[in-house]
């Protein structure tokens, strides 16, 4: 998972799960995406990461689950009837992990076009650049298509980031 870039496919499109952060929709590559759940009941971890402060006992398997507003500098949000938890597969360092990414709403997979993407600017971001790797422009309005690799790098191996580590239960 240390290569950021977007993979686009030959003709210029991604897959991808659109939820929402507060008012932000964000984006996951449909291939990352195991499970949608309703919420489940978390367990907090003591001395754990903010970003990762929890786990959830699902189908008898612990999976941390993280809270990516936190990343992005938005403000905690109580759950609603919307929010779900986004179960993804990632690569660290060669080992498959499961992990949970908190939403307030999923929307849908889509189809996304690369003509309609750029890279963050470099000023005028309210968010860490590096934790955006492209923005879409849809008729919707912009798609953030977060850079997993950044936002969880010191889980996944390869340096430190805002994520810190993940509770050493679930290593």
């Amino acid at each position: 998972m240390h290569d950021t870039r977007t993979r686009w496919d030959a003709n210029g499109t991604l897959e991808v799960l659109t939820f929402n952060l507060q008012e932000e929709t964000f984006a996951l590559e449909a291939i990352l995406v195991r499970e949608i759940l309703d919420l489940l009941p978390e367990t907090v971890v003591p001395g754990a990461a903010p970003l990762v402060g929890s786990v959830v006992n699902f189908r008898g398997k612990i999976i941390p689950i993280a809270d990516l507003r936190l990343a992005f500098g938005l403000p905690a949000a109580e759950a609603t009837v919307d929010s779900r938890i986004v179960v993804i597969e990632i690569d660290a360092e060669g080992e498959a992990i499961q992990l949970g990414i908190r939403t307030d709403k999923v929307h849908e997979v889509a189809t996304l076009h690369q003509g309609d993407s750029e890279e963050p600017p470099a000023v005028g971001m309210r968010w860490r650049r590096d934790y955006v790797r492209e923005l879409v422009r849809t008729p919707e309005g912009v798609i953030v298509l977060p850079d997993l690799s950044a936002i969880f790098r010191s889980f996944i191996g390869g340096g430190e980031s805002a994520a810190a580590t993940l509770p050493s239960t679930v290593h």
